[in-house]
């Protein structure tokens, strides 16, 4: 998609997208653009709805905004515009944006308007849309140069687009090694070193709890190594490390689920998130060094898969009773985050995961539950989070919550067995192998990666999280 500048639409045909606030009740004064009139009787800029009106050639989209905007609620209108109505797009669409928008309300529009051409039907026959055809191109006819901010928007959702796709996509495509090649792909395009240790390479790295939770699939787990430092010379470089869980399909193991196994493609969200934030700050070139881990592998049921009540070893040194195989991500983040520790020791370390039922219980569909005991974190990933429509809450890690994961035969066992603190326990559970890191934080999204929503009849990816850890490490 190109993009261009353009001071008036005098010479311009196409489709002309023009965002409205709401008018007030009373206000009988009709809304006016580029010789368009429309009574406020049948459209007043409420907020989810537009009106279209054609003209000489051109097609006018008024989108209403309603009486406030921020930054979620704007991408979804502009989403919204983009995906029920590429009918009406033609090769040429300028977009008006009101003296009011702000950069952030600009890049909120455009991530939008390129998220909506997102389509579910990975295997079905279909059309491009028209925004993914290489003649098409966007105008801004405001008057201002925002060019800056609509190429930061584009790399925004460029990298969403990769994350929809890499969980939506069926768990025989998007296996531990598709997700490691396409870190490496994207790592040799975008500008970040890639390091792969298979099962064997993870055996010798005694990679123990990452290695028992894969080694009842015949696809083999991989251990994927990201390393990002920006091309030019920064002073004081601020290095973070991130972790994702990259379970490609949960069948639970031998503790298999009795439900919602159709679902278990999207356990890898959290590891997904990790990848396209990596492509998005390589491709944004943030001043800021990031070392990101994404455990991948397949937890399902053979007759090599590990035991309820087996002792493993993990990277730390320290040993795990298995209760649950079904709490199989706490394991690989286990080794993720020793890994990291032990090798690479971050400023800042930030894991990420579908880990709990339990986060969806208490939170619903509306946020993520956050871990941490740093209260600095706590506010400037909440505040990143905020501001982009990508919610947090904490929840506490009280010591009183140490006695769950308490073994009598190993150093730790990995669930609790208990119905109540689930997400908490885990939480504990991983902060045991953070070696007390004083900038540590855990995000379970568990009820906000994958969910329902009016882009597809089926539940799909939000992409939660790529922005998020982007935002949070570009404001450090």
């Amino acid at each position: 998609m190109k993009t261009t500048n353009i001071d008036s639409l005098g010479k311009f045909s196409g489709t002309v997208l023009i965002p409205v606030f709401e008018t007030a009740a009373k206000n009988l004064t009709s809304i006016q653009f580029d010789g368009v009139e429309i009574s406020p009787k049948i459209f007043s800029g409420k907020k989810d709805t537009h009106y279209i009106v054609e003209k000489n050639d051109t097609i006018y989209i008024f989108i209403g905004l309603g009486k406030t905007i921020d930054y979620k609620s704007l991408k979804t209108i502009f989403r919204r515009i983009t995906f029920k109505e590429k009918d009406t797009f033609t090769k040429n669409v300028s977009l008006f944006l009101p003296e009011v928008f702000t950069e952030e309300h600009v890049e909120a529009a455009i991530s939008g308007l390129y998220l909506g051409t997102y389509n579910l039907g990975h295997y079905k026959k279909k059309e491009t849309h028209p925004f993914l055809n290489a003649e098409f191109e966007l105008k801004n006819s405001s008057g201002k140069d925002y060019s800056a901010s609509i190429s930061k928007a584009i790399k925004i959702a460029r990298a969403q687009l990769e994350t929809f796709a890499l969980v939506d996509l069926p768990p025989n495509t998007v296996t531990p090694k598709y997700l490691a090649q396409w870190a490496q792909e994207k790592g040799d395009k975008y500008g970040f070193d890639v390091k792969i240790l298979g099962l064997e390479a993870a055996k010798k790295e005694n990679l123990g709890a990452f290695v028992a939770v894969g080694k009842g699939s015949q696809n083999e787990a991989q251990f994927v190594i990201m390393n990002y430092s920006p091309k030019e010379a920064v002073t004081n470089l601020k290095h973070v490390g991130l972790v994702g869980k990259g379970i490609t399909f949960d069948t639970g193991g031998l503790n298999i689920k009795t439900a919602g196994m159709v679902h278990m493609k999207c356990d890898m969200a959290g590891g997904a998130a990790v990848l396209g934030a990596m492509q998005l700050i390589a491709d944004l070139q943030l001043p800021v060094k990031v070392t990101a881990i994404v455990p991948c592998a397949e937890n399902s049921v053979d007759s090599k898969s590990f035991l309820p009540s087996d002792v493993i070893h993990s990277y730390s040194g320290n040993t795990i009773e298995i209760i649950d195989t079904d709490a199989e991500g706490r394991l690989v983040l286990a080794d993720g985050l020793s890994y990291l520790i032990k090798n690479y020791n971050p400023e800042y370390i930030i894991d990420i995961a579908t880990l709990t039922g339990s986060s969806v219980a208490t939170f619903g569909y509306e946020c993520g539950a956050l871990f941490t005991n740093n209260q600095s974190i706590a506010k400037k990933i909440q505040e990143a989070g905020e501001s982009i429509g990508e919610r947090l809450w904490p929840l506490p890690l009280w010591d009183d919550y140490k006695k769950d994961i308490e073994s009598d035969i190993a150093d730790v066992k990995n669930f609790s067995g208990k119905p109540v603190a689930g997400a908490i326990s885990a939480a504990k559970f991983l902060e045991f192998f953070t070696k007390e890191h004083i900038a540590w934080a855990h995000l379970d999204i568990a009820g906000v990666a994958f969910g329902d929503d009016e882009f597809a009849k089926s539940k799909h990816a939000t992409a939660y999280g790529v922005h998020l850890l982007t935002k949070f490490i570009e404001n450090l």
